[in-house]
């Protein structure tokens, strides 16, 4: 008996042990799969905004390099140039950011001499602009600035080995400050001239800045004496310091006072100044991120910029998370106090005078797929999609119109869908080099393949396109300026494109296909077949993605576009980059692209007809090689025009001659539309603000309620695993039965 009962003490506990974990573990999970929030406990009763960003982290978030879109939620929030755009007004206004004022240029001539404003473009030799920036302005705190008691900074001279485990600025013990200078925007132009990152906006600089094309080989050379006996593919590069070359283009007459000179007159600058490209860079920060092992360890502008603005980054793990929070040194803007109409009423002056920026901490979550971003949208967990997008809501406003049970429900959750036509355009391009559809080497070509482009711009029905795809909808261009820039007459009765659109009762009607083909017969091709010959006219679509499901209904009806005019149109796939060399050599046919502003200046779009900035002979952005020589005498006036009659009389005339030439079907400008929770104030989006953030307010307190509402936990499947557990309970204590039984009746053998 003794021994039998020494083997169930045994194994009783063994059992019910077993037991027990089980049961926590069933719990455990049948609990967790109750709770489908994706964020921390407590978060959405914190200050913190949540948005997602697409696909990957971003790529540069240096100044200097970055030009990507995804890129402007984080470099707009940290970098201040001297100017930004007013949030609300519309057009978009210039106004003043780290600099005091938007500044006007002084003129000069040849000899140096000072010029009225009102002075010939001709006359004018140098725009100069003195900027002056606001005094007190600090910088984040930052590792590179932090000094010893005698002024010498701390973490300038580290050797190899001296990093150990930090990856993060913020795992240095001391931090710094310091007062943004005049001197810190001299050395971020000069910067552009740097061999070390990407500058992808160099030429642009050097043919305006005075001396920045001949300073950047002079920095050249310089790297070259610098990286003597280095290896090539080192990352450990010595220290490039910009102080050491002076620049003629950009000086520091002042602590405060930047001194830019601009080559003849260049209107556009002033825009350029609202962009990344103009923030300051501190030359600690470079001489910082220069030191033996920081490259390797992901230590650079790219990943932890050093700025001024309202927020810094304070986490970034790739391609998962990135977090920035509020910058406990900046020095606070107030809200705007006038908007357009319309906006009081909306709430957008409701936080007018306050202090910005209003949240603490914005988080960025990286989302491989649409589907769950959109979910966590809906749910209440994402409180805008992506910050930087002003495409989202298209989404969500087309499944509206096609269901009422969704238009019901985004109604009741509050969903603000705000829908805006922005300054982009998307249109279909011809290159101009080609030999069947291009310019044409004989005056009599040049006639054919004109009509040729002519009838392809009538039968392609843009607004046919925007009934079917919805979420790529716009309105119809007649030209290559949206609407919102100065010299646009989109939506004018003067505006419509006398080649694809006449007026019927004072609209614009897209012309008959009976006039596309009697252009295709003019130009030599009755019924789609070459007069001469008989063979039937083959084009080319250059499609720059692989089709996907969704990209495969859209090239589907471009080609019954053309076959409407019974031409064949061949697809030729390709991934962008195959599609960028054939671009360069100038093989390219037929092709889809589109522009998105980067300032609001009808030069920024007509400059993609510009004949020297052809795209397969300069590498510029004119991607149909389009060369008119009267469209690009005027586009050399229109540079050094301000707004007013005349600029208008050469946009005018400019826009006419691409609509005759037809370089492009015109397409459409898209439509934007933003998506915001509720709870999120001060929504406006808009393409050209990108510094949205400091504006932004969250209401911690409705969005609590409104995901509590939204997300009730489901229980079946806790009951299912109670069910199940009180079965595994059941079997567990059955099988102890069945032990003990055993047990005793071997202790009760001889």
């Amino acid at each position: 008996m003794h021994h039998g009962a020494r083997v169930q003490s045994g194994a009783a506990p063994r059992v019910w042990r077993w037991t027990r974990w089980l049961i926590t573990g069933v719990l455990g999970v049948v609990l967790a799969g109750c709770n489908n929030n994706p964020l921390p406990d407590g978060a959405a009763a914190s200050n913190t905004l949540y948005t997602a960003v697409s696909g990957s982290s971003p790529r540069h978030l240096d100044p200097t390099a970055s030009y990507w879109s995804n890129e402007t939620p984080y470099t707009y929030q940290i970098y201040e140039p001297p100017y930004g755009y007013h949030y609300l007004k519309r057009p978009f206004e210039l106004i003043p950011k780290a600099a005091e004022a938007v500044a006007q240029p002084r003129y000069l001539d040849k000899a140096g001499r000072p010029l009225p404003a009102d002075a010939p473009a001709a006359d004018i030799a140098e725009s100069v602009y003195d900027v002056h920036i606001k005094p007190g302005i600090l910088f984040q705190p930052h590792p590179a600035f932090a000094v010893d008691a005698q002024g010498q900074h701390l973490y300038h001279a580290m050797k190899p080995g001296d990093l150990g485990d930090r990856r993060s600025p913020w795992a240095f013990e001391h931090m710094g400050t310091r007062e943004l200078v005049a001197e810190d925007y001299v050395y971020a132009i000069k910067r552009h001239a740097t061999t070390r990152v990407t500058t992808p906006i160099f030429g642009i600089f050097a043919e305006y800045v005075v001396g920045l094309k001949e300073y950047g080989e002079r920095i050249k050379a310089e790297d070259v004496k610098l990286r003597a006996g280095i290896s090539a593919a080192a990352l450990d590069k010595p220290f490039l310091d910009f102080r050491r070359w002076p620049l003629a283009g950009a000086t520091a007459p002042e602590k405060h006072l930047l001194r830019i000179r601009i080559k003849g007159k260049y209107p556009q600058w002033n825009y350029w100044m609202a962009m990344t490209f103009l923030a300051p860079v501190p030359w600690e920060a470079d001489a910082f991120y220069a030191q033996p092992g920081m490259a390797f360890h992901g230590l650079s502008l790219d990943r932890w910029p050093v700025g001024t603005g309202p927020y810094m980054m304070t986490e970034y793990v790739q391609d998962r998370r990135h977090v920035m929070k509020r910058n406990p040194n900046y020095r606070g803007e107030a809200y705007p106090c006038v908007g357009m109409p319309g906006d009081k009423e909306a709430g957008l002056l409701d936080d007018c005078g306050k202090t910005m920026p209003f949240i603490d901490t914005l988080v960025s979550t990286i989302e491989k797929e649409g589907v769950p971003l959109r979910a966590k949208f809906r749910q209440g967990y994402y409180d805008i999609p992506r910050i930087e997008r002003v495409d989202d809501g298209m989404e969500f406003l087309v499944e509206m119109d096609d269901s009422a049970d969704v238009r019901r429900d985004y109604i009741e959750r509050g969903f603000q869908l705000p829908k805006f036509a922005d300054v982009s355009s998307y249109y279909i391009g011809f290159n101009m080099l080609d030999p069947v559809i291009g310019r044409g080497d004989t005056p009599e070509q040049q006639v054919r393949h004109r009509k040729l482009r002519q009838a392809i711009s009538i039968a392609i029905d843009w607004e046919e396109y925007s009934r079917i795809f919805p979420k790529s909808a716009g309105e119809t261009a007649m030209g290559p300026l949206p609407a919102g820039l100065f010299g646009s007459r989109h939506g004018q009765p003067e505006g419509i494109n006398p080649v694809t659109h006449q007026l019927v009762d004072g609209k614009p009607v897209r012309r008959p296909i009976a006039d596309a083909k009697r252009l295709l017969a003019e130009a030599g091709y009755p019924d789609g077949r070459d007069a001469a010959s008989g063979r039937p006219l083959v084009l080319n679509y250059d499609f720059y993605s692989q089709p996907s499901p969704e990209a495969r209904s859209q090239i589907d009806w471009m080609v019954k576009q053309f076959a409407k005019i019974d031409v064949q149109l061949e697809v030729r796939a390709t991934d962008n980059n195959q599609f960028q060399d054939k671009v360069r050599q100038g093989k390219h046919q037929i092709y889809a692209s589109g522009w998105l502003a980067d300032y609001p200046d009808a030069e920024n779009f007509l400059f993609l007809l510009y004949g020297p900035n052809a795209k397969s002979t300069s590498d510029g952005e004119n991607t149909s090689n389009y060369a008119n020589p009267e469209y690009d005498r005027l586009f050399a006036q229109l540079k050094d025009v301000d707004d007013g009659p005349q600029k208008q009389a050469l946009i005018d005339q400019m826009t006419a001659i691409a609509q005759r030439d037809a370089p492009w079907s015109f397409g459409h400008f898209p439509y934007s539309s933003g998506a915001f929770q509720s709870w999120v104030h001060n929504a406006k989006p808009a393409m050209l603000v990108r510094d949205m953030a400091r504006y932004y307010r969250i209401d911690a307190n409705a969005r609590v309620a409104r995901q509590a509402e939204w997300n009730h936990p489901v229980w079946w499947p806790l009951w299912l695993g109670l069910g199940a557990l009180a079965g595994v309970v059941a079997l567990a204590a059955r099988s102890l039965r069945r032990r003990e039984r055993l047990d005793a009746r071997g202790a009760l053998l001889p």
